[in-house]
């Protein structure tokens, strides 16, 4: 499942908010966080190795996966696991950043649900085409997000000091 969006920055701005603003554009509630209704702060812990993870006031922290590969301005690749996800589950979702007229094309893929059983949960019951629709508009959604948070800042031009 590929989805691709256009954003209004250069690409070293939307690796930036996408990796380091995490928490402030990424959706919240049940549909889009592990805790559900409990806030929690989403975050990536830059570099190889690095984490994506949610923690929580008590201390608690999701571990959503690890990140494969980190090149600031260019790409993104992480491990994804949700909730219900057996030990040694996971998929991966990789971001590239490109530059374009008038800012940078964002295209996010995640891929390897083929590798987990067709009913698996996390598929709520959806064959294989119904579920890359759904997942695909969930993605969609949150890169429309980051794109509104990138737009709403002062800065969104050009955060990284290249022109």
């Amino acid at each position: 499942m590929k989805v691709t969006i256009l954003v209004a920055a250069d690409a070293h701005t939307t690796f930036d908010v996408f990796t380091r603003e995490t928490d402030l554009w990424w959706g919240r509630g049940p549909k889009y966080r592990v805790g559900g209704t409990e806030r929690g702060v989403l975050q990536f812990e830059p570099g190889v190795g690095g984490r994506l993870f949610e923690q929580f006031a008590d201390g608690k922290v999701w571990e959503v996966g690890k990140v494969l590969v980190w090149e600031p301005g260019a790409r993104l690749v992480f491990e994804w696991r949700i909730s219900n996800f057996a030990p040694g589950e996971c998929t991966e979702v990789e971001v590239v950043f490109a530059p374009a007229e008038h800012g940078t094309r964002v295209t996010l893929e995640h891929r390897g649900w083929k590798a987990l059983r067709p009913d698996h949960p996390a598929r709520h019951g959806l064959d294989d085409a119904a579920y890359s629709g759904m997942l695909g508009r969930w993605w969609a959604e949150l890169l429309a997000s980051m794109s509104r948070r990138i737009a709403a800042s002062p800065a969104a031009p050009d955060r990284s000091g290249q022109q």
